[in-house]
């Protein structure tokens, strides 16, 4: 692993297997490709993969941290080491750390309204292509609660509420939590939106991460 080279692919595919374990094995038929990220090959799926972080990080200091001299009593020296190797980091050491390769992936995020402005633009303008059914998983280095989340998903609504091209799923990853919010009701006369969590253990984040590695 030490020739690796960065690219989005690790983080496409831990979002496929996140998918596939809480949502079922239908996700599992996802393909990597382009405009958007993950794809089913019938056309009925299509699921943009980004990231974001919000600004009240010091980016310095607390979210891009190279690996090289790090190291600590309580960190699992086997973790650590997977990490060295790999490049990549995500869903080990409890979000701590990033690895060398996966520096580049964070350095460019964007605030968490700010990308999703971005994304919700481009799927209203048929940027991604004809899919039957448009989902948007976002990568979040920074923890959001409930009430956040619940902000976060009102705010996508309003967003694309008169769009006649929209995300009906948005899914929002945390280390230790995915968020599976249901956006198909916003411009309905309830207007309701509907919102689901699921625990990411740390045995799950060590399996998705060895996984996305291959």
């Amino acid at each position: 692993m030490a020739g690796r080279r960065f690219d989005t692919c690790f983080f496409e595919r831990y979002a496929r297997l996140t998918l596939e374990t809480f949502l079922g094995r239908r996700y599992s038929s996802l393909v990597n490709e382009d405009r958007p990220d993950l794809q089913m090959p019938d056309g009925s799926l299509g699921i943009e993969v980004t990231r974001a972080m919000e600004p009240k990080k010091d980016v310095a200091q607390e979210l891009l941290l190279e690996l090289a001299g790090v190291e600590s009593p309580s960190d699992d020296p086997e973790e650590l080491d997977e990490i060295v190797k790999s490049g990549y980091g995500y869903g080990l050491q409890e979000g701590r750390y990033i690895g060398k390769l996966e520096y580049e992936y964070w350095r460019l995020a964007q605030p968490l309204r700010r990308i999703i402005e971005s994304k919700v633009g481009k799927v209203g303008s048929g940027f991604y292509g004809e899919f039957k059914e448009y989902g948007l998983y976002i990568f979040c280095k920074d923890h959001l609660n409930e009430e956040e989340v619940i902000l976060t998903m009102e705010y996508t609504s309003d967003l694309q509420r008169n769009l006649d091209v929209k995300y009906s799923k948005m899914y929002l990853s945390l280390i230790d939590r995915l968020y599976v919010c249901d956006l198909s009701g916003a411009g309905t006369l309830d207007g309701k939106t509907e919102c689901t969590s699921y625990d990411i253990s740390r045995k799950m984040c060590k399996d998705f991460f060895l996984r996305s590695l291959d």
